[in-house]
Order: structure tokens, then sequence, then C-alpha cells
């Protein structure tokens, strides 16, 4: 049988549009509750709440995700990443206009349990959407994804800080920023890949391509051993950098203002740096892999956490531990998409599920490290609770391993890849037609068939 040749324009229209779709998704889950972020003194005060009940309603949220997470695989082959992603973000604005409307405590936190839960289904969705793309460009481009979630982060932080500074009512607030953010997730339908999740045409993959993938298989007698072990490892590098975001975020004000005697401006610069060095990173962060492979970006960033924030505690000043927290912003970068791309590519796991286990756990990171950090801060120093940051740098360094080192583009019978720009699908292709000679149809060949058979 004669295999149609794919026009080159096609593909990367469709990559491109594809690329887009998932970028959208990605923004949509960044911006969307941080719109809420900078009202959280509001809310408080409106429910007349205390801080531990505040606190706990906020804490419903990692809870939720938690609950959630280890569903998002199974439900990203039964109804397809597109589809998942889609309508859980759809269901998370909702959460959001309950969030900006709830009267009562057991309202507010049901609102927050269910973005979590949405938010962890959208998480994995996306990123095996977004590893959909990146087969089908064939280099890495998955960082450039979680870059844009940053800015979405950022960009709703601010509209948020606007709107309370302009004492816009909190619910209007929300209720045009969530329908704006479900519209243009909803308007990604068109521009994502179609069809169900690879999962069947990577079964029938050829044995030379499965050889040459980064987790080739080891002997049958060491597969599990070796499947698991590495899912581990990866496992500990994406909770390692959940650690060091989490720091940022909720402790480096604090550190900075309480500890350090810093401003109420320069405290906040802590976050500031982290934030800004993450998003440069992610932006060069798909080159960077091409270029030096995932276990050496992983190393030089887990070396950057261990140097940056280690030499911040070991010499306390405002400067050096903004320094700190920017290094460490820039070294944990890839982490997480790098962990979750490695996940997804382990021979021997059905399609999202290394990925929904490492989203799934690195998740943990985020719910026990203020919990770690606040209990060694009640019992010695701040000081000492932030150790655990450069710790997690040098965990990531011993477990890098993992990760593959630098590799050269290879056949990825999964990707949708032009065929006539693909050498191995046209030697076999001349194989094919020199002994089937009857499939070219010599009684009248046509220009394409001729040419093919005169090579």
């Amino acid at each position: 049988m004669w295999i149609p040749e794919t026009t080159r324009s096609r593909p990367a229209r469709e990559a491109l549009r594809a690329r887009i779709g998932v970028a959208v998704l990605f923004f949509v889950n960044g911006a969307m509750f941080s719109n809420l972020l900078p009202r959280y003194p509001e809310v408080k005060d409106d429910l007349g709440l205390s801080n531990v009940l505040i606190g706990a309603a906020v804490a419903a949220h990692p809870l939720g995700a938690l609950i959630s997470g280890l569903s998002a695989g199974i439900l990203v082959r039964r109804f397809r990443s597109s589809r998942v992603a889609i309508g859980s973000s759809l269901v998370a604005a909702a959460a959001l206009i309950l969030a900006g409307f709830a009267t009562q405590w057991v309202v507010l936190a049901l609102a927050f349990f269910i973005a979590g839960a949405m938010d962890s289904l959208t998480d994995v969705s996306a990123n095996s959407h977004g590893l959909r793309v990146q087969r089908f460009y064939g280099r890495s481009i998955i960082n450039s994804f979680h870059a844009v979630w940053s800015i979405g982060a950022v960009a709703g932080g601010v509209i948020g800080a606007a709107a309370a500074t302009l004492r816009v009512p909190l619910g209007l607030h929300i209720t045009v920023a969530a329908v704006i953010l479900g519209l243009a997730a909803l308007g990604s339908t068109r521009l994502l890949l179609p069809g169900p999740e690879p999962d069947a045409l990577a079964e029938r993959a050829p044995v030379a391509a499965v050889e040459k993938s980064p987790y080739r298989a080891p002997p049958r007698r060491t597969t599990l051993f070796a499947r698991y072990g590495i899912l581990l490892a990866l496992v500990a590098i994406a909770a390692g950098g959940a650690i060091v975001e989490e720091a940022g975020s909720s402790w480096s004000a604090i550190y900075l203002s309480g500890s350090l005697g810093a401003t109420a401006f320069a405290a906040g610069l802590g976050f500031i740096a982290l934030q800004s060095m993450q998003v440069i990173a992610r932006l060069v962060g798909d080159r960077m892999v091409d270029r030096f492979g995932q276990r050496a970006v992983a190393r030089t960033g887990g070396l950057m956490v261990l140097v940056g924030m280690g030499s911040a505690l070991a010499h306390p000043s405002v400067l050096l531990t903004i320094i700190g927290f920017g290094l460490a912003g820039f070294g944990v970068a890839t982490l997480i998409p790098g962990a979750m791309h490695a996940a997804d590519e382990i021979p021997g796991l059905r399609p999202g599920t290394g990925l929904t286990l490492v989203s799934w756990l690195s998740r943990v990171g985020f719910l026990i490290s203020p919990l770690i950090v606040g209990a060694v801060a009640d019992t010695w120093s701040l000081r000492s609770g932030l150790l655990l940051v450069p710790i997690a740098g040098l965990a990531v360094i011993a477990f890098a391993v993992a990760f593959p080192g630098r590799k050269t583009q290879t056949l990825d019978p999964t990707a949708i890849h032009t065929f006539s720009e693909c050498p191995e699908c046209q030697r076999h292709s001349e194989r094919f037609l020199r002994s089937n000679p009857d499939e070219t149809n010599p009684t009248k060949p046509t220009r394409k068939k001729r040419e093919t058979t005169n090579e």
C-alpha cells in the first residue's frame, strides 16, 4: 500500500496552532486564582476570620489537589487531555466566582477545595497535551509553557492588586476575571491537537525506535526495578523544586522583614526575584535542555540553589538574600516540567501515569514544606528552617542522574512528522516498494511514484 506524503506546511501550522492553544491553557491556569491572592486580607475581614480559619480555608486547595490528582491520568486516557484541561479550567472558573461571593467559611473552603482539585487535573492534562505538541516539534518546548504559566500568575496578581487598590467590588472583579479566563480556555478548543492520546500508536512502535529512547528499557528481569527507581528519583526532584518555590512564596517576605529588618518594599523583592528569574529561565530553558541535556541543566540548577541560598543563610543580609532567592528561582525553573516530561517517557508505564504521579507527589512538597519550615522556625529560628532550601538543592544534584543526558534527535514513532523529511520512513518505503513492485502501479505511475522508484 502506498503511504501518502505529508506536506511541509500542514504539520507546521498544526504544531503552531496547538502550541498556542496549550499556552492559552497554561496562562489561564496561572492567572485564575492569582487574581484572588491580593484580596485575601479583604476576604478575611469580610468574613471575620481568624488567621487559623483563613489558613485552614487556603489549605483546602492542596488537599483537593491531592485527592483528585491520582484520577487525572485515568481521565486523560478516557476523555483526552484537551477535554480534561478545558473542562477543569471551566469548573475552576466557577469555583473562583464561588470564592468571590462566599459569605461563610465553609463555602470559601469548598471553593478552594474545588479549585485545588481542578488545578491538579488541569496541571496533568495541560502538561500531557503540551508533551504531545513537543513530540510534534521534535525538540523541547515544555519549559516555554511553564514560562507562560508564570507570566499568567504575575498578570493575575497585578490585576488583583490593581482591583484592590481601586476598590473594585470583590464579586465584580472575580466574576469578570473568571468569565474572561473561562472563555479563553474554551476558545482554545479549536487550536488543540485532535484525536485520543497516542497510547495505541506507542504500543505499535518499532523496536528500533524504542531502543533509541532516552529511557531505553533495561533487560526484562530488571525492568520493574529500574522503572520505579527512575520514577521515585523524578518525584524527589520535583518535590525539591516545589520546596524551593514554596519557600520563596511563603517565607521570603517574612524572613526579610522579620529576621533581617527589611522595609516592606524590600521584603517583597525576594518573591519577585524568584518569580522573575523563573520566567527568564523557563523562556530559555528549552534551548538549554536541547543543548546540554536535562541532567546537566538540573545539576546546574541544584548547584545554584545550594550556593545561592546557602550563601544567603551563611552570611545573612537583605541584598544577598534577594540574590539568593533569585538564583534559586532560576535553578528550579525547569525541574518540575523536566521531571514531568521524563516520567511521561518511561517505558512500561501507561501514557499519563508517570506524569500524574510526579505531578501529584510534587504537591506533597508544597503541602509539607511550610509545616517543616514553620516547626523548625518556632523551635530554633526561621533562618534554620530555611536550611531546607539548600538541602533541596543538594537532593536535586544527587537525583539528577535519573534525567537523560544530552541526546541527538531520534525518530519518535508517536510524533506527527513530515514523511518526506524522515530518512527512516524513506528507507522503509524504498525497501517496501522494491519488494512489492505491484504497489507502485507500473501501468500508470504517478510522478512521485516514478521518482521514488528511480531512487
